[in-house]
């Protein structure tokens, strides 16, 4: 186990190496940059509250995503999150062509929207995404095979 000195370091370390990570992941599911803060900050919360040990860095950045993944659902499906009215994102950082890219993105059904997020902005192979997903390498395939063919249709093959 750790000691609260190791604990704190390896937290610190882990929040500034995929805070940004887990920040785009949780944006794929819930299209607000503040709630999705919101929900890394509840991740990062969960890992102090009760620290899993980890074999790798990798498994830790597993980990992180996969709970990402479910505090984004949780959120989802809170009564308050679903009868809000939504102020719209600023999102003028980001370069025109990209912006347009990420609202196609953005649009696609979350079973296309989390692979193609996974396997391209984060560089996740199928196996991974796989098992941070929890589904069969075959399924994700196809999930990101018909998302790029949803995304070639409505973009027009750029």
């Amino acid at each position: 186990m750790y000691d609260s000195y190791e604990l704190n370091e390896s937290i610190q370390q882990a929040v500034i190496k995929y805070s940004d990570s887990l920040v785009r992941v949780a944006f794929t599911y819930l299209k607000s940059v503040s709630d999705s803060e919101e929900v890394v900050q509840e991740v990062f919360l969960a890992y102090f509250q009760n620290p899993p040990v980890f074999a790798t860095s990798e498994h830790e950045k597993a980990w992180l995503i996969r709970t990402t993944i479910n505090k984004s659902k949780n959120v989802l499906k809170a009564g308050w999150f679903k009868n809000r009215n939504r102020i719209p994102e600023n999102l003028s950082y980001i370069p025109s062509e990209e912006h347009m890219v990420l609202q196609d993105v953005l649009s696609l059904d979350k079973k296309y929207r989390i692979p193609i997020h996974l396997h391209y902005y984060e560089g996740y192979s199928i196996d991974e995404i796989a098992d941070i997903l929890q589904a069969k390498p075959a399924t994700v395939g196809t999930w990101l095979a018909r998302g790029r063919k949803y995304l070639k249709e409505t973009i027009g093959g750029l």
